[in-house]
């Protein structure tokens, strides 16, 4: 093993987000002084055992150090109601991990870069407009809920769009009346009422869920981000992003339209865009070696 891994967990807005810190036994800068260090988390609902422990392990080989973190009301993270994907609070949680990481000891708090995939692909892009990092990657991200929300009605049919939009304001209901979130599932099958219900997602979702995680844990999510979703647009952060930037897109993306990487690279100043065969959900699986291989050497061009 060329890394040790240790907690490192820290607070946002006074609550515990749970978070991996990975080690390497051979930092990447070539002066042997403290290492650079990547800032990741998930994407849609999903929490830090699932498909990312595989990236921070490759990137703490190469000499990173990764912090690997969970938001809040996730994982082993604190917070109420549970399984509530707020891009607000997502977003939060990512500001306080990058204060939080050069906060430590044995990691250069000059080089962070910040990494997201899917959903916190957007998150990771809202960061660098507003923090001071070296690089930003972002690996299928969503970037525009304007344009994502009717792409997933295009294939999902009008009866989804008005299920989902029934369920969200019966969640909203709820949250100002005090009660329990409406929960719908993250994943389901076309035509199943479901956040991620596009031909493939409900299969490729489940090949990132450890064996040991209960599904009463994970597939479950708060009905009222099928609204606020709409609202959140990443790419209007675009033009203030003054790193680096890597954006990976996968052709056939079930869930996040080529429209929106068009838009959001015409307003980046220093972009890097790679095209990959598969869909949403290969990064992890089938397209993972030419994926972190390309992640890898642009966080070594950008931050060694």
């Amino acid at each position: 093993m060329q890394y040790e891994r240790e907690a490192a967990d820290f607070e946002s807005e006074g609550e515990l987000c749970a978070a991996w810190l990975y080690r390497p036994e051979t930092p990447a800068m070539a002066d042997g002084e403290d290492p650079p260090v990547v800032v990741m988390a998930h994407g849609f609902a999903g929490t830090r055992e699932m498909a990312l422990p595989q990236f921070a392990e490759r990137f703490a080989e190469r000499g990173f150090a990764v912090l690997l973190f969970d938001y809040r009301s996730f994982g082993d993270s604190a917070g109420e109601p549970r399984n509530l994907v707020s891009p607000d609070r997502h977003v939060a949680d990512w500001r306080a991990a990058v204060d939080h990481v050069r906060s430590l000891d044995g990691v250069d708090p000059d080089r962070v870069a910040v990494w997201g995939s899917s959903f916190s692909g957007g998150h990771a892009l809202v960061t660098a407009a507003r923090e001071n990092v070296a690089a930003c990657v972002g690996q299928v991200p969503f970037l525009d809920g304007m344009r994502t929300l009717p792409y997933l009605v295009e294939q999902n049919g009008l009866s989804f769009g008005i299920d989902a939009t029934v369920a969200a304001l019966d969640d909203f209901a709820r949250k100002y009346t005090f009660r329990e979130p409406r929960y719908i599932p993250v994943v389901g099958q076309p035509g199943e009422l479901a956040a991620l219900s596009t031909p493939g997602s409900e299969a490729g979702y489940r090949e990132m869920v450890p064996d040991d995680l209960r599904e009463e844990e994970w597939n479950r999510c708060a009905a009222r981000i099928l609204l606020t979703v709409a609202t959140y647009r990443p790419l209007e952060h675009a033009g203030r992003v003054d790193c680096p930037a890597l954006l990976v897109e996968a052709r056939e993306d079930q869930l996040v339209p080529g429209s929106a990487v068009d838009a959001t690279v015409q307003r980046l100043g220093d972009v890097e865009r790679v095209r990959i065969d598969g869909d949403h959900f290969d990064p992890y699986t089938d397209a993972f070696e030419p994926v972190v291989e390309r992640e890898a050497t642009f966080l070594e061009r950008h931050l060694a």
